[in-house]
């Protein structure tokens, strides 16, 4: 395991590498959620590696973890630029040869974007943990009771011990999910330019999310879809419950080495 930093754009970007190289084997890159981090994942990153052989690349975005903050506010489009104008310089600038991408809530709308909108022949597959293709109620509802719990409650200090710039984190996201403009945000029609399979992963209890996000992508989807609905688990399944997204994470990239014809 390494730890460095790339200069994108001239922003540094944490970022973490797992053996092995991009050279030796596929590559896992991961997209953290609208408050993760490289941090925030956990030991999962490196239980994804040692289940699948493949490597892992993780990055924290522009005012996540230890990056550079973000320039704030932030515009409604912010998935957007993160997945066409900064994922593609990250994606050259670790030299990614092949492999998939897996993201959590905004990091799965992230994935979902820029497959959705380049024929990247590098990219085999896609892993959406707790996706957001568009805008609910709940999903407003629960950025309102974290803004509450951020400005009264212990969630400024929880945050503080990840981000350097725990105001530019959490206004980088909250502000933007709670502005008016942004209930009009919809990526479904990217769902169905994407060229690859996709695993869906989404606890039963996401305070986020409903099933309606996966049900858009199995009508949106022309390729296959397969989706995990996983009991006593949240927003964060590969938390909850670690090894069953292990497994079902293992077992799809199995299945993209066979289609492959790699060993």
């Amino acid at each position: 395991m390494t730890s460095e930093f790339l200069s994108i754009d001239g922003t540094r970007l944490e970022a973490r590498r797992i053996a092995p190289a991009v050279s030796d084997a596929p590559t896992i890159v991961m997209l953290h959620e609208g408050l993760g981090s490289v941090g925030l994942w956990g030991n999962f990153p490196a239980a994804l590696a040692e289940a699948t052989g493949w490597g892992v690349f993780l990055y924290s975005r522009a005012g996540y973890g230890r990056s550079d903050p973000a320039l704030l506010p932030r515009p409604t489009s912010y998935l957007d630029h993160e997945a066409t104008k900064v994922l593609p310089q990250v994606l050259e600038a670790i030299g990614f040869e092949r492999g998939i991408l897996l993201g959590h809530s905004d990091g799965a709308s992230i994935a979902t974007i820029y497959a959705g909108s380049h024929q990247d022949h590098r990219i085999r597959g896609l892993v959406l943990i707790a996706p957001h293709f568009f805008v609910e109620d709940v999903s407003v509802a629960a950025a309102a009771e974290a803004r509450a719990a951020y400005e009264t409650g212990d969630l400024k200090a929880r945050l503080a011990r990840h981000h350097d710039d725990v105001e530019n984190a959490f206004r980088g996201w909250n502000d933007v999910w709670l502005d008016p403009r942004f209930r009009t945000w919809d990526i479904q029609e990217a769902i169905g330019y994407i060229r690859v399979p996709i695993l869906i992963v989404q606890g039963s209890r996401d305070q986020y999310g409903t099933v309606e996000q996966l049900r858009s992508a199995e009508e949106e989807s022309y390729c296959p879809v397969e989706v995990r609905l996983l009991d006593d688990a949240g927003h964060a399944p590969h938390l909850d419950q670690p090894e069953a997204v292990l497994r079902s994470v293992t077992d799809f990239v199995r299945n993209l080495e066979a289609f492959d014809g790699r060993p």
